[in-house]
């Protein structure tokens, strides 16, 4: 298979990337280095240094002829949404606009389209935790109503253009090779910082809830959704909710940290607390999560440790 996968130089990306080659696929990179690194990429992988806003996507695309891309480029911060819409909207909506119009457009018939959605931030403060996807959409965030917005294109895109499509609404992913320097990924942040005995701040009072997956699960999903006739929207998380002052003592606990954390007023945007209902995706797709929280935390200090820089 052919494969291109936009925003394989960042965090979720490059593992997906790992996974397509050692399945033999043929893999093209589309991503901008913004927060990816070219060092995540294995020798070899052909590397398209580009925004998805940029028009030369559609020639890159057209001449690699993708049987499917996988679409993890992404700004995914809900805090930066907050503060810059109208930024979130450009890369979020327009930026995958941009995608999709490449994929019509390419020669021969499309690729099979598959979109990385958020399902944090997509259901607002669910009374139903944890959260199925029957449950109406209601982002709270710039950034979730702008992964809204490309689920409702998507089906329009099928219908007029024949991209076969599945959107999967990711829990909180986390794993090595995240980025600990953004305001995103606060297993990476709290890691990288523990290790390196700094001290800390938790927003609010702890107590919000987040269902934590681990990469090489979500990895997983991906793939499996590539496979099937799944359309979804799936949600792909553990089911269940750790809030943030657990968090912080497991990593502690890893990272041999005994400073206390600081506490800063909640950041705009935040929810209280989200767990994802992934039934659907076990019973069409055939996945469920398979790496336990305290391994895959454990598993992430030990790649920080070794990775300090």
């Amino acid at each position: 298979m052919k494969s291109i996968v936009t925003g394989g130089a960042g965090f979720i990306g490059s593992h997906l990337v790992d996974r397509l080659i050692d399945e033999g696929d043929e893999v093209l990179v589309i991503d901008d280095l913004s927060s990816g690194k070219e060092a995540n990429l294995a020798d070899g992988v052909r590397l398209e240094e580009l925004s998805i806003t940029d028009e030369r996507v559609a020639a890159v695309v057209a001449e690699f002829a993708p049987d499917r891309v996988f679409h993890a480029a992404a700004q995914i911060s809900v805090s930066v949404s907050a503060r810059e819409p109208v930024t979130d909207a450009k890369t979020n909506i327009l930026g995958t606009l941009n995608v999709l119009d490449a994929v019509r457009n390419a020669p021969g018939e499309p690729a099979r389209f598959t979109f990385v959605s958020t399902g944090g931030a997509m259901y607002g403060e669910p009374d139903t935790l944890p959260a199925p996807e029957s449950l109406p959409a209601d982002p709270g965030s710039p950034y979730g109503a702008s992964k809204r917005a490309i689920e409702v294109y998507l089906p329009v895109y099928e219908r007029l253009f024949g991209i076969r499509h599945t959107t999967l609404r990711l829990a909180n992913v986390f794993g090595p090779r995240q980025d600990p320097h953004g305001e995103a990924g606060v297993v990476a942040i709290f890691s990288r910082a523990m290790l390196a005995g700094g001290e800390l701040t938790i927003f609010g009072d702890g107590k919000d809830e987040r269902d934590y997956v681990y990469v090489g699960d979500v990895v997983d999903a991906l793939v499996r959704s590539a496979e099937s006739g799944g359309v979804g929207p799936y949600n792909v998380g553990t089911g269940t909710g750790t809030n943030v002052n657990d968090l912080f003592g497991y990593l502690a606990e890893l990272c041999e940290y005994t400073r206390p954390a600081n506490y800063g007023p909640p950041r705009a945007g935040d929810i209280g607390k989200i767990s994802l209902d992934s039934s659907a995706i076990r019973r069409d797709l055939g996945w469920e999560p398979q790496t336990k929280l305290i391994d895959g935390l454990a598993t992430t200090v030990a790649w920080f440790r070794d990775n300090p820089g």
